[in-house]
């Protein structure tokens, strides 16, 4: 093969990558199965569009190699090919926010109040999860939880809070995460704890960013 032409194809097989990530969709697709595996019912449900579009996106995102499937009974279950396209989402969003304006004052106008988020690095965080000095709470889903967590993290859904409250203790802080820096949950979570007294914040990290970022998790993980 000419040489000009199988570089021509190199690139031409590495675009299809960029263009199955052009869509903004799609890209929730992709953060929400770095979550853990969905059927097309629930993820057409968490974005809010109808189960046909949501298939049409899967399938560009199967086309594309990022996202398998399998049967489960009259269920098909979608899973991220592999943990390093849960990478992807974070490195795309990451190299966005860097030279992206528009997206740095839409985050900030989305963490309106500086002192919700917490001001220990993760090492920090990590450290006193593990000394009992806060209260790590994931207010993902349950099943997402049990996916992959962050070490010492309790599963407290953010539709759980109110009736679960008690089994929070006021003396410590409380730190809330979700799926990332794109999700509210973890908004929801520290207004409605913080109109309880608590003394609550959020951190910016879900899984993926902690996985990106070199440390532990805690489950069986994402797509392993």
């Amino acid at each position: 093969m000419n040489q000009k032409i199988l570089k021509e194809l190199l690139y031409e097989q590495v675009a299809r990558i960029g263009k199955a990530v052009s869509s903004p969709k799609r890209l929730a697709l992709l953060e929400l199965l770095a979550q853990g595996e969905k059927t097309v019912e629930q993820l057409a449900e968490e974005l809010s569009i109808d189960i046909k579009l949501a298939s049409a996106h899967l399938k560009v995102l199967k086309d594309a190699r990022l996202v398998g499937s399998r049967r489960e009974g009259k269920y098909v279950i979608h899973r991220l090919s592999g943990a390093d396209v849960a990478g992807l989402w974070v490195s795309l969003r990451e190299v966005a926010e860097e030279h992206l304006l528009e997206l740095r004052m839409a985050l900030d106008s989305m963490a309106a109040d500086p002192s919700q988020l917490t001001s220990l690095d993760r090492a920090a965080l990590l450290e006193q999860a593990r000394s009992g000095e806060i209260v790590v709470i994931d207010v993902r889903p349950r099943t997402e939880y049990d996916t992959a967590h962050l070490p010492c993290a309790r599963s407290m859904p953010v539709e759980e809070i109110e009736r679960r409250v008690a089994e929070l203790p006021r003396d410590k802080e409380i730190v809330a995460y979700c799926r990332g820096p794109f999700c509210l949950l973890s908004d929801e979570a520290v207004r409605l704890l913080a109109a309880r007294g608590f003394r609550v914040r959020k951190i910016l990290d879900g899984v993926s960013e902690w996985q990106a970022a070199g440390l532990p998790v805690e489950g069986a993980g994402p797509n392993n």
